[in-house]
């Protein structure tokens, strides 16, 4: 019977701390071998995130590398828990183990073959030393500037930490990025050292490998993929958005409105455009193109479509983003996404809303004024006319609030017309105001009128069902209904049977 690793232990309630001193915050990622100790080291005078491995005497280290050597004449270095199963990889890993510990004559007790086993898990099967970063729900990147200097990770609730982890041969470190290009499926080498590409989970990874182009040594940046997406409720509970803001979204996407989210780098983009993702009927179907996975949307009537590199420099087998786009609206879909817009897609795109396909995109930029200027200039150069296909900007923003760095939706801008010089007419709805750290409601919306007059609603109805919708999305934050699933059943039964999910919660007049 091979020994059970749980991967997928109860993640952890981490409260937020006032005071980063007072930061000692331990739980438990590869149960039931590694723990993570995020804690305030007074020397250091700063917050260090410890990967709390087993403790291996000098007698079991040598009999660990003694099997490992062994093992790699014989195990596939590139096993992927995806396609094999992982149950089946420890047991194989359990038996070949075993056997060579037998043929070896090592005597070893089955409370050291315990802790030797998790190594043997971590380097054959899993990523080495950065395996628990890579098993920690609350990590987003994880960053290698090089050999003999300490990885940092951004962490979801601490932001940016110093680990104890570190890469301190050259050779070591070498070796793991090529390990990393075997994963992802590419190659990496001194005629070719830089690595862009995903992980068998959907991590995107970009990884450097010679000195000639990072002093420092190979490096590596991994993004991870984010398997059970934030929920708009959670959301409000990290004060990312507002219920207000929310419920407009919730109607936005409803009405087939178009949305573009805009921001910096890690302005949290990705993150809120999963969560707006609840909010699309459960009968729509949607079609969503990227360069790499990082979407996850909660739904089953969902086509994901991934942008594939050619196989040479000729770029045989090349599949872009405009060839994704221009086949997806040939998929009969409700809602079209995409990841990121960059180039000649855009104008697939627009000509897609312009013939109503109802879409959601997101862009680098920080203001209405730059992402216009950007879609009529070249390399886009689209027409005024399609440009006021889009409907509302969702601008977000990476903000200190109290010293600590987090996320905020700055505003939201509904686009009126644009004219021939690039000015546009917009309303602002609602916007964020970093001097008191809360969310207004500024002004009447003008998404609202279109949704009125196409659909042929009237104003008071769409106001009405607004705050409804608004009073919903809070009271669910004030009970604590946080969980992927319990949020998209209560966005769901709303659809349904209005008055009963409002009976739920005491908000029927």
């Amino acid at each position: 019977m091979a020994i059970k690793i749980n991967l997928n232990p109860p993640v952890p309630n981490i409260p937020s701390f006032e005071d980063k001193t007072k930061i000692d915050v331990r739980y438990m990622v590869i149960a039931p071998y590694v723990s993570i100790h995020v804690h305030y080291d007074v020397k250091l005078g700063e917050v260090i995130y410890d990967v709390e491995e087993p403790m291996l005497d000098e007698a079991e280290k040598g009999n660990l590398v003694r099997i490992e050597a062994a093992m790699r004449e014989v195990v596939n270095t590139n096993m992927n828990e995806k396609t094999q199963g992982l149950d089946a990889l420890l047991d194989y890993v359990d038996k070949v183990a075993r056997l060579i510990i037998s043929e070896l004559g090592l005597e070893i007790s089955e409370a050291s073959f315990y802790k030797i086993f998790y190594y043997l898990y971590r380097d054959f099967i899993g990523l080495n030393k950065i395996e628990p970063m890579m098993k920690d729900y609350f990590i987003e990147d994880i960053e290698c500037n090089g050999v003999d200097t300490p990885m940092y990770i951004v962490h979801r609730v601490f932001r940016n930490i110093k680990t104890t982890t570190r890469f301190e041969d050259v050779e070591k470190l070498s070796s793991f990025v090529e390990k990393l290009a075997q994963k992802t499926g590419r190659y990496i080498s001194y005629a070719n050292p830089i690595l862009d590409g995903s992980l068998p989970d959907g991590s995107r990874i970009n990884a450097t490998y010679t000195q000639d182009i990072s002093s420092k040594g190979p490096t590596f940046t991994i993004r991870k993929f984010t398997k059970t997406p934030w929920t708009p409720i959670q959301l409000i509970g990290f004060h990312t958005v507002s219920p207000e803001m929310l419920a407009f979204f919730w109607l936005a996407l409803q009405y087939q409105s178009n949305l573009m989210i805009v921001g910096g780098t890690a302005s949290g983009k990705t993150t809120l455009l999963n969560a707006l993702a609840f909010f699309i009927p459960q009968e729509n179907r949607v079609v969503s193109i990227e360069d790499t996975r990082e979407l996850n949307l909660p739904r089953e009537n969902w086509l994901p479509s991934v942008v594939r590199s050619g196989v040479s420099s000729a770029g045989i087998g090349n599949v872009d983003m405009f060839s994704l786009l221009r086949a997806s609206f040939r998929q009969n879909p409700d809602y079209v996404i995409v990841g990121e817009v960059r180039g000649k897609e855009a104008s697939v795109l627009f000509q897609g809303m312009a013939s109503g396909h109802a879409s959601i995109s997101t862009m680098h930029g920080d203001s209405v004024d730059s992402i216009i200027r950007r879609l009529m200039t070249p390399p886009i150069s689209l027409s005024p006319m399609l440009v006021n296909g889009l409907d509302v900007m969702a601008i977000m923003t990476h903000a200190i609030v109290k010293g600590k760095e987090t996320r905020r939706l700055r505003e939201v801008v509904e686009v009126g017309n644009i004219v021939e010089s690039g000015a546009a007419v917009t309303n602002t709805p609602f916007k964020w105001n970093p001097a008191d750290d809360k969310f207004y409601y500024a002004a009447e919306s003008k998404v609202f009128d279109k949704i009125a007059q196409k659909y042929g609603l009237t104003r008071e109805v769409l106001k009405k069902e607004f705050e409804m919708r608004t009073r919903l999305l809070y009271a669910l934050f004030q009970n604590k209904v946080f969980s992927y699933e319990d949020v998209q059943k209560a966005i769901n039964d709303y659809a349904k049977t209005p008055e009963v999910i409002l009976k739920k919660y005491n908000l029927v007049s």
